[in-house]
């Protein structure tokens, strides 16, 4: 498919638009990858010397976590938001996604802090990297938790507000 200028991906007719999160949201999650791996090292050294079968034990467990990452890390080029005229999904990678009907998007929030970020209420979709954008919600998620708000930081956040006001989403 080819990117339109805005970075959404220009849907067929009838599709989605697609928005990318990897630029935002993959760096962060890279650098966890490689503090994971040094420390890896270093506890398996020190630890292996005093007990090598916890030391082997500790590094697989740590090789799994460190899978999991890169796993989700990957994947996020191929799961990106999603928008339409019915719907929008919310995701990160293989980690978490979240489909919003669009009759349930109150807007977007102009301004936010890191304390409206960390409420209980509002799920963050940007993990490690702070959010650019959080779409409010009319009432509480179903099953989650009474989450209100959903955060994420896009590459492209221009062009999805825009979207979601060309559908009508915006309040």
């Amino acid at each position: 498919m080819l990117r339109a200028m805005t970075g959404a991906i220009a849907p067929p007719a009838g599709g989605d638009l697609s928005f990318g999160y990897r630029d935002g949201v993959a760096p962060m999650m890279g650098m966890l990858v490689a503090i994971g791996v040094v420390e890896l090292a270093v506890t398996h050294v020190l630890l292996a010397i005093w007990h090598p079968w916890i030391a082997i034990l500790l590094s697989l467990v740590t090789l799994i976590g460190l899978g999991w990452i890169v796993r989700a890390i990957v994947a996020m080029p191929h799961r990106p938001v999603l928008l339409n005229t019915d719907r929008l999904v919310m995701r990160v990678g293989t980690l978490r996604s979240v489909e919003i009907p669009l009759g349930q998007i109150a807007g977007l929030r102009a301004s936010w802090d890191a304390a409206a970020i960390k409420d209980r209420s509002v799920l963050n979709l940007a993990l490690l990297a702070y959010p650019n954008v959080v779409v409010d919600l009319r009432a509480p998620l179903p099953g989650r938790r009474g989450i209100v708000a959903i955060a994420h930081r896009l590459d492209d956040p221009a062009a999805f507000a825009a979207a979601l006001e060309r559908l009508g989403a915006r309040g």
